[in-house]
């Protein structure tokens, strides 16, 4: 039995997913950890709540819909497009507010009419809270993960750094010291010194053998831990990272980047002068995005009232494009998130590539918000 009473509006809730023709999933509260801890990306790693099976499996508390939602998916062999909603209780370790709350949402599966569905989710999303907080003026932020990837690629950075930066992408503090050690690199330390000698003369066999000896007379199982090969390849990897240096030039135009922001309306025109003054080429993102501006004003969204931020982001590791949060004007608190995760279905075992998009309404957010005057 739940703990907290749902909400007084959950009734509305669910007409607005039956209108929009979707079908109403529940997931176990008790979910295998191990797709939220490789996927789901740090800041929600460190607030989920853990346990064991009697057998020694990892799991834990429901603490998003999304990952468990896609499981379901694939499990039931369920053919695309198909558009699911979920409205229960999820647990999670918060700052502020309880532990244990509602969310609801609506995840998108197999459109691949990627801009039109982008657009519907911003929408739906919209739409849902407008009819919620009918006398709230609502704020609308988006970003793109897509475009970000596209300038960090076309700097030419090592595909170590930019998969490093992308992780980063939405959390400002943590993507400040990348591109602070990007400038001022510092060399490894802490090598055992005859790994760093390996590592200088590139004797790959060598070091395979001689860390696998180090793992044996230190009582490290390759059935526990990472295998020889695989600590090499990482050792190799930072080594090169650590080596690597963006030049000043390049650090100037990643800041400008970021720095951008605009209405909507303005977004894509910004982009065209960003690229075109810093040399870069971000054709195929930069059509992406403006397929998806078309498709939100054919929508019949108001542009202006939309803030496009280069640097915002959201804290889920799984992104792979647009980004999205919905809030109320005067207030802090965001009350519906979402986004694309168009490689989540495959990383979670689904055998065809399945694109994918969806938001989640923070209910007892919302609820705070229905009860001020």
């Amino acid at each position: 039995m739940p703990l907290i009473d749902m909400p007084d509006f959950s009734a509305e809730l669910l007409d607005e997913f039956a209108a929009r023709k979707t079908a109403r999933v529940n997931t176990p509260v008790i979910q295998p950890a191990e797709p939220f801890l490789d996927m789901a990306g740090e800041d929600l790693r460190r607030r989920i709540f853990m346990t064991e099976s009697e057998t020694g499996a990892s799991l834990c508390l429901r603490p998003e819909f999304t990952i468990p939602v896609c499981l379901r998916h694939i499990e039931t062999a369920t053919g695309t497009p198909k558009r699911y909603s979920y409205l229960g209780e999820v647990f999670r370790q918060r700052r502020d507010g309880a532990n244990e709350f509602y969310q609801a949402g609506i995840e998108d599966l197999g459109d691949t009419n990627v801009a039109a569905a982008d657009a519907r989710a911003i929408s739906d999303a919209t739409a849902i809270l407008k009819r919620l907080l009918p006398s709230r003026k609502l704020t609308v932020t988006l970003g793109d993960q897509q475009v970000f990837e596209a300038v960090v690629a076309a700097l030419g950075l090592p595909s170590g750094w930019q998969k490093r930066l992308v992780q980063a992408f939405g959390d400002t503090v943590q993507l400040e010291a990348l591109l602070q050690s990007l400038v001022s690199p510092k060399p490894m330390t802490g090598l055992d010194a005859r790994v760093a000698g390996l590592l200088a003369t590139g004797e790959e066999k060598v070091l395979v053998d001689y860390i696998d000896s180090v793992m044996q007379d230190t009582g490290y199982s390759t059935n526990a831990s990472r295998a020889p090969q695989e600590i090499a390849r990482r050792l190799r990897e930072k080594l090169a990272l650590a080596a690597t240096r963006l030049p000043d030039e390049s650090f100037e135009l990643l800041k400008q980047f970021l720095s951008l922001q605009a209405p909507l309306s303005q977004a894509s025109q910004t982009l065209v002068e960003f690229a075109d003054k810093a040399k870069l080429k971000l054709d195929g993102a930069l059509s992406a995005f403006d397929a998806r501006v078309a498709a939100l004003a054919n929508g019949g969204l108001d542009l202006d009232a939309i803030t496009y931020g280069a640097a915002f982001g959201r804290p889920l590791d799984y992104y792979t494009g647009l980004v999205f949060e919905v809030g109320v004007e005067g207030e802090g608190a965001v009350l519906a998130g979402g986004g694309r995760f168009d490689r989540l279905m495959t990383l979670l075992g689904a055998k065809d590539k399945i694109p994918a998009v969806g938001f989640s309404l923070w209910l007892d957010r919302i609820e705070a918000v229905r009860a001020k005057p």
